[in-house]
């Protein structure tokens, strides 16, 4: 497999100070691999999980240490995938479209934070054979348009960066083309093979996303309104008992909607996810919860 340009990732890297925690983590995670390297995937694994991942809000996981080491751990429990195919909440767009294979340059989808994130890289090798192999993974009405230009955005290349920082792994992202969670479900399942393949598919969102409803003591003391505890209790009870139409009743059914989610689109990327595992009615794996500024981000992978 080729490897992302070292040189470009590193330099923009190098540019955060040594004291930076994510620096603090690429020193923790180098040292790791040298006496552990990842292990890569292998057919003899069977096919990988898909993800449910909150990924936070812009580049705060980047500085936040209580983001670093769990979402490493988490990629380091798996084996090393061959590639990542991406849904976000940050592309919105029908009809279904797919990312560039090999960007210039990254979405920086985000504001109020200092300029030097709109500096840092995640240089990944060309992904179009994943690209190739999503496509045709889709029905002829259904085709997935290519746009040539389009980068990762923060939804993606923010958690992929802290899990897989040597951006050595072909990424690209599908875009999310609906609102509707049996159409996502249905999406899920045509991606479903690609897992078999040794491709991590991704639904990448947040278990809770009521930005307009967050309050000072929210912020400062990262205490959950009730709205967002509320919200997350009941999607946890719901993945506990693969109750998959409950979860596609969130917009009636949720308690704290929509404070939760005003809009939905970080919450629907879990259908694409739940589509994608081999039961979607099988119970997950939480692999992260807690709260950041109040919201939950409960995270899972369904196998």
């Amino acid at each position: 497999m080729s490897t992302a340009p070292e040189s470009t990732t590193a330099s923009a890297d190098a540019r955060l100070p040594r004291t930076h925690p994510f620096a603090e983590h690429l020193r923790t995670v180098e040292a790791r691999e040298a006496t552990d390297p990842h292990r890569a995937w292998t057919p003899a694994d069977g096919p990988l999980p898909s993800l449910y991942l909150s990924h936070g809000g812009g580049p705060l996981p980047l500085q936040s240490p209580e983001w670093l080491d769990p979402l490493h751990t988490w990629a380091r429990s798996m084996p090393r995938p061959k590639a990542i195919l991406v849904i976000s909440a940050h592309w919105e767009s029908a009809p279904l479209s797919i990312s560039a294979t090999h960007p210039d340059e990254l979405v920086y989808d985000f504001g109020g934070f200092d300029p030097i994130y709109h500096s840092v890289r995640y240089d990944t090798p060309d992904a179009s054979e994943l690209a190739r192999t999503t496509a045709a993974l889709m029905p002829d009405t259904e085709t997935a348009h290519q746009h040539t230009r389009r980068g990762l955005d923060n939804g993606a290349w923010v958690p992929l960066k802290i899990m897989y920082p040597a951006a050595d792994i072909p990424v690209v992202q599908l875009s999310l083309p609906t609102e509707d969670p049996d159409k996502l479900l249905a999406l899920g399942e045509r991606l479903r093979p690609l897992r078999e393949e040794g491709v991590l598919v991704v639904g990448s969102g947040h278990m809770t996303h009521g930005l307009p409803f967050i309050t000072r003591e929210m912020m400062t003391e990262n205490k959950p309104a009730g709205w967002s505890s509320d919200f997350d209790a009941w999607a946890a009870d719901a993945l506990d008992r693969g109750d998959v139409a409950e979860l596609a009743r969130f917009r009636s059914a949720a308690p704290g909607m929509p404070y939760a989610h005003p809009t939905v689109e970080h919450f629907t990327p879990l259908f694409v996810t739940l589509g994608a595992a081999t039961d979607p009615t099988a119970p997950v794996t939480t692999t992260l919860d807690g709260y950041g500024l109040g919201l939950s981000r409960r995270s899972f992978q369904a196998a």
